[in-house]
C-alpha cells in the first residue's frame, strides 16, 4: 500500500510536469542533449540488473565498484561503465537506472536493461545461471513503452515524438562467442555451424530484435561491434602458454559478425527502417588500438587484469573482498573480461566527439539529429 501511494504521488508530479511543459511531453533538463537514454547489453554495461537473480554473473560485492561513488552496485568494473561515461557526456545529471529498480517517472529519463552473461541467443550464458537475454530485454522495453503511454495520457503521437529523440545503445554478441560458440562443453553451436554461418544466424536474430526496437519507437540507435575478445586476460590465460599472445581463432570468428553488423547498419540507414539513424560503434578497432598503443593512452599493463586469480589475473574473476591493484589508472583491464573505468571513460570520449570508431557519424552528432 505504501509503495502504491508513493507511485500515485509520482504520477501526479509527472502529470503536473507535462502540463507545465505545455507540449504534451517533457523537455530535457538544461544541458541534457536528449530526453532519455535506453541501454541494452551484457556485463560490459550492466549496472545492477543481475543483482537479484540466481547467477554467477554478478558484481555487487567489493572490490567491484571500489572507485564508484555508490560502491558495488552490480557494475562489472571498478567504477563507471562505458554507458555511465556516455550518459555524462550527453548531459544527464544522474546515472541511468537499472530496469530492475526503475519506477514511474524515472522511466521518462530512460532505463538500463543490460544483463551480465546475456546474448543475442536465449541460451547464451545459461552456463552461468539466470540472465535477461536480448529478446527479454526488448520485451522489457516494450513494457516500459506501455507504462510511458499512461504518462502521455494515451497520446501516441507525443509519445512517439518523445521516444524518437532519445538515444538507444545496444551492445550484444560477446557472450554468444565466449559463453556459447567457444564453450563446446556446454553448447553444440560450434559443431552445428561454421564460424561464418553462426555469425549469420546471430545477425538474423539481431536484425529482428533491432527492428522490434524500431517498431517500439527507437530511431537514434548505437550498435556495437564485438571487441577484440581473443585478447582479453581470460583468453590469454586459458588458451596460450605464451601469456601475451591473442587467440586469433576467436578474433577471426567475430570478424564475420562485426563485418555483417556494419552492413546491417548501412541497410537500416539506407531506407530499410525509414526515419532511423543507426551508428556502428567499432569496439573491435578501439580495443585493438588501446592494446597496441596502450602506453600512448597512459596504460602500462594491457594484458593482465587489475583484479583476479591465476595467469594474467584471468583464470578467475575478482573474488569477494580481494585486494585489487593499487594504481588502477594504469591498467586497461579491470578483471578477466572487463575494462577499467579509465578505459571506459576514454572510449566514451573518443566515440562521442571523434569518428575514429563510429560510422557514419559520431554520437554527439547523433544526439543533435
Amino acid at each position: 500500500m505504501k509503495m502504491r501511494r508513493q507511485y500515485l504521488r509520482e504520477l501526479v508530479l509527472v502529470f503536473t510536469w507535462l502540463w507545465l511543459c505545455g507540449r504534451g511531453f517533457p523537455q530535457p533538463q538544461q544541458g541534457q542533449q536528449v530526453p532519455c537514454f535506453f541501454i541494452f547489453g551484457d556485463s560490459l554495461v550492466d549496472n545492477g540488473n543481475n543483482n537479484g537473480i540466481l547467477t554467477l554473473a554478478r558484481a555487487n560485492y567489493r572490490p567491484y565498484g571500489i572507485d564508484f561513488p555508490l560502491g558495488p552496485t552490480g557494475r562489472f568494473t571498478n567504477g563507471r561503465t562505458y554507458v555511465d561515461a556516455l550518459a555524462q557526456l550527453l548531459g544527464f545529471p544522474t546515472y541511468i537506472p537499472p530496469h530492475s529498480r526503475a519506477r514511474g517517472p524515472q522511466l521518462l529519463r530512460g532505463a538500463n536493461y543490460a544483463s551480465g552473461a546475456a546474448g543475442i541467443r536465449d541460451e547464451t550464458g545459461s552456463n552461468l545461471g539466470a540472465h535477461t537475454s536480448m529478446n527479454e530485454q526488448v520485451a522489457n522495453f516494450g513494457s516500459t513503452v506501455q507504462e510511458l503511454r499512461r504518462f502521455f495520457r494515451g497520446d501516441n503521437e507525443s509519445l512517439n515524438s518523445y521516444l524518437s529523440k532519445c538515444i538507444y545503445f545496444s551492445g550484444m554478441g560477446s557472450n554468444d562467442y565466449l559463453n556459447n560458440y567457444f564453450m563446446p562443453e556446454f553448447y553444440t553451436s560450434s559443431s552445428d555451424y561454421t564460424a561464418r554461418a553462426f555469425a549469420n544466424v546471430l545477425l538474423q536474430d539481431y536484425a529482428r530484435q533491432l527492428t522490434q526496437l524500431y517498431s517500439l519507437g527507437a530511431r537514434k540507435v548505437i550498435v556495437t561491434a564485438v571487441g577484440q575478445i581473443g585478447c582479453i586476460p581470460y583468453q590469454l590465460a586459458r588458451f596460450n602458454s605464451n601469456r601475451s599472445r591473442c587467440n586469433e581463432k576467436i578474433n577471426t570468428a567475430i570478424s564475420f559478425f562485426n563485418t555483417g553488423l556494419r552492413r546491417l547498419v548501412e541497410s537500416f540507414n539506407s531506407g530499410l527502417l525509414p526515419g532511423s539513424k543507426f551508428v556502428f560503434l567499432d569496439f573491435y578497432q578501439s580495443s585493438h588500438d588501446l592494446s597496441l598503443n596502450g602506453t600512448s593512452f597512459g596504460f602500462e599493463v594491457i594484458d593482465k587484469g587489475c583484479c583476479g586469480v591465476g595467469r594474467n589475473n584471468g583464470q578467475i574473476t575478482c573474488l569477494p573482498l580481494q585486494q585489487p591493484c593499487q594504481d588502477r589508472g594504469k591498467y586497461l583491464f579491470w578483471d578477466a573480461f572487463h575494462p577499467t573505468e579509465v578505459a571506459n571513460i576514454l572510449l566514451a570520449k573518443l566515440s562521442y566527439t571523434s569518428q575514429s570508431y563510429t560510422y557514419p557519424i559520431n554520437i554527439q552528432q547523433l544526439s543533435l539529429l
